[in-house]
């Protein structure tokens, strides 16, 4: 079998004929788990950059990040399309017009094709979907919610300060409108184990969602995590665990899934652990390897048999959608 699973590079390549490359965006937003309005201490896993380039204190203008980002993508992978992609913090939690106004600073520059909105599930409204639904006549436009799993009692366990039925709310909004929904999950959570993280693959299957991008936790500075992690109250998993959750995760998704990412991108400064988290090449080899090894692919076990099905999960899909 030559490919094993639905990746985000091969989509691109069948729409335009090309690579096609995400440059990151920091458009100088912030979240609602931080700035108070839901809690000022953000997840627990996320530090002050809220997973991001930091260049809007930089005073980089959008226009002027892409400028630069697709120089270092042209060189590095001969990319003659890209995607901007807002991905610090939660980028669609600002007033419509501001969102407006740098979305469209974005496609106003010359071969960017599409958006990807990284935002959290309880920061979107009519409003903004029907704005984004609006560049969907001209762009590819990606919203990408962060769910991480859909067990209520880890979102608490993390102060991710919404729940699974803000997440299936935010996806009956959106749906049917020619935007793609990208889902973010993360294996390895504080009281998760391989049946509660593998339930999350057998809930999101259900959805009418189009692509995943599946993280494993790791530990940075300066984050309740670090706290944990020394306390001894946290164990990362193993990088052979870790391929072997992915290989899992992979076979019950639909094999139309597209697959945006199947590892994490710690920064080297920031890390605290696990030290194979700085080797992406490496991780993304073991999954390979393993699925090989295993002779599986994406959708293997799509709607086969009732392992890992969530009941509750499944009555509050049939309720929202």
């Amino acid at each position: 079998m030559h490919k094993r699973y639905n990746d985000f590079n091969s989509y691109l390549r069948g729409i335009f004929g090309c690579r096609v490359q995400k440059i990151s965006l920091d458009a100088g937003l912030t979240c609602p788990n931080r700035d108070g309005t839901k809690s000022i201490g953000g997840c627990i896993y996320c530090n002050k950059r809220g997973s991001g380039t930091g260049a809007f204190k930089t005073g980089l203008s959008i226009r002027e990040q892409l400028m630069q980002g697709k120089e270092i993508l042209k060189r590095r992978y001969k990319a003659k399309r890209f995607l901007a992609y807002f991905q610090s913090f939660s980028n669609t939690y600002a007033p419509l017009e501001h969102l407006r106004r740098i979305y469209e600073e974005a496609l106003d520059v010359k071969d960017i094709v599409g958006l990807c909105i990284g935002t959290r599930p309880d920061c979107v409204d009519k409003d903004i979907v029907r704005l984004l639904e609006n560049y969907t006549r001209d762009y590819v436009v990606w919203i990408e919610y962060g769910l991480q799993s859909i067990h209520n009692e880890t979102l608490n366990r993390i102060n991710r300060g919404h729940t699974y039925e803000d997440f299936l709310h935010a996806v009956e909004m959106t749906r049917g409108r020619g935007i793609n929904i990208c889902v973010h999950i993360i294996l390895g959570l504080p009281g998760e184990d391989q049946k509660k993280m593998l339930q999350t693959a057998r809930a999101l299957s259900m959805l009418d969602i189009q692509g995943i991008k599946i993280h494993f936790l790791y530990v940075l500075k300066g984050t309740k995590m670090e706290e944990m992690y020394h306390l001894g109250e946290y164990r990362c998993l193993e990088q052979d665990e870790y391929a072997n959750l992915v290989c899992d995760f992979l076979e019950i998704l639909p094999p139309q899934f597209v697959i945006q990412r199947l590892t994490s991108d710690p920064d080297l400064n920031e890390l605290v652990a696990p030290a194979w988290a700085l080797h992406k090449r490496e991780t993304l080899h073991l999954i390979h390897k393993r699925m090989d090894e295993r002779d599986t692919w994406q959708g293997k076990k799509y709607g086969v048999g009732n392992d890992y099905f969530d009941e509750g999960a499944f009555v509050l899909a049939r309720r929202f959608l």
